[in-house]
């Protein structure tokens, strides 16, 4: 009879934690669940406790970094599912890794800004780095088994957000409560602020480098406003691999934890609903657009941060949380969050990389984005 895999996730009152929770608690059979590490909801963290009945809970606002490195750790996992935003965890990640502890990855600020470092600590010892994104994971599937010379490029869908067929100004003072109507898929307030400015498709952009080793001129991204295909791998003999999927993220999760087995599930029982049709429907399409750098420039400032390399991009996620932070907050209009970016990381300079030096470069951002955030609202508010 084959073991449980014992799992352990940090920020499991999340977004990502509560549908992983999920996925569990439908496969009983194959997972155990070890270590918890929620946030601020402690009222979800003791529910998720006493039904999971994990070794090790914690709650960041009462035990902190050192809470996480006990779950990533101590719990003694088989994997850890890290899915906290922002650098919180980085140092508990680390020390999972260098344990020989695989991880399933949701953090996009842990792979842009330290991933360089990761997969080093990874190599060296044995630890698997498994995507949880939708779009990594769908590159991911279609890579399995390709040998790396075949690789010509790979493709990112974008869902383009609810500003896709906005104008430049409308995008520039749209409100909280716009920028939260995403089209299709449901998730917490930083990420779904990130797929309005296309922020969270740079980031993607920098996690594909890091996960998959190519540079930015062979990940490309395509706006795919459905977002039944994920992603997309080109090959050098001209065939194209595409991995399509409902929009739910239980599926990539599902796959990370149970890795390199899938997990059971009924069988599509309409073929044209299983790539993305409507029920009842006679025919759907799938539709591929550029995306459009002038009136969401944030993608560009990725792909800028990525092609400098080094400390770049963990100042790129840095200023971009406290400029998301200040948007949401009222401080800023949602067309300064790019502005912020860029005054703050031509502030910061270049760090010989080290975990040490992601820290100093996330630490010098936000303080710099924080000072730029502080002349955009002088003028909003003209005080």
């Amino acid at each position: 009879m084959r073991r449980r895999k014992r799992v352990a996730i940090l920020g499991s009152t999340g977004s990502i934690g509560t549908q992983a929770l999920d996925v569990i608690a439908r496969n009983p059979e194959r997972f155990e669940v070890v270590g918890l590490a929620g946030g601020r909801n402690a009222a979800l963290l003791r529910e998720q406790a006493a039904r999971f009945g994990p070794r090790i809970a914690t709650l960041a606002e009462t035990d902190g970094a050192a809470g996480l490195l006990r779950v990533a750790v101590e719990s003694a996992p088989d994997i850890v599912l890290a899915a906290t935003d922002g650098a919180v965890a980085f140092d508990a990640v680390f020390a999972a890794v260098d344990s020989g502890i695989d991880i399933a990855i949701a953090n996009k600020e842990l792979v842009v800004a330290a991933g360089e470092l990761l997969f080093a600590h990874a190599a060296a010892s044995g630890a698997k780095l498994l995507p949880v994104d939708s779009e990594h994971s769908a590159i991911f599937q279609c890579l399995v088994g390709e040998p790396r010379d075949g690789i010509a490029s790979i493709v990112l869908t974008a869902s383009g957000g609810p500003f896709w067929n906005a104008t430049a100004e409308e995008i520039r003072n749209a409100t909280v409560a716009d920028a939260l109507r995403h089209p299709t898929w449901q998730m917490g307030t930083k990420n779904t602020i990130d797929s309005a400015s296309l922020m969270n498709k740079g980031l993607e952009v920098i996690e594909a480098s890091r996960f998959f080793d190519l540079p930015g001129e062979r990940i490309h991204v395509l706006v795919h406003r459905t977002s039944v295909a994920h992603g997309l791998a080109i090959f050098t003999d001209g065939n194209v691999k595409a991995q399509l999927a409902a929009p739910d993220m239980r599926l990539p999760i599902g796959y990370a934890l149970a890795y390199p087995d899938r997990l059971p599930a009924p069988a599509p029982d309409d073929a044209l609903v299983a790539v993305g049709g409507e029920r009842g429907a006679e025919v759907t399409t799938l539709r591929f657009e550029r995306p459009d750098l002038e009136r969401f420039p944030c993608l560009g400032l990725a792909y800028a941060a990525l092609a400098r390399g080094g400390t770049a991009p963990a100042a790129l996620s840095a200023a971009n949380e406290i400029a998301v932070a200040a948007f949401v907050n009222g401080e800023i209009a949602f067309g300064a969050i790019p502005e912020c970016i860029a005054a703050a990381t031509a502030a910061v300079p270049q760090y010989e990389l080290s975990l040490d030096a992601v820290h100093e470069a996330d630490r010098s951002a936000r303080a710099a984005a924080r000072g730029a955030v502080a002349e955009r609202r002088v003028k909003i508010r003209g005080i």
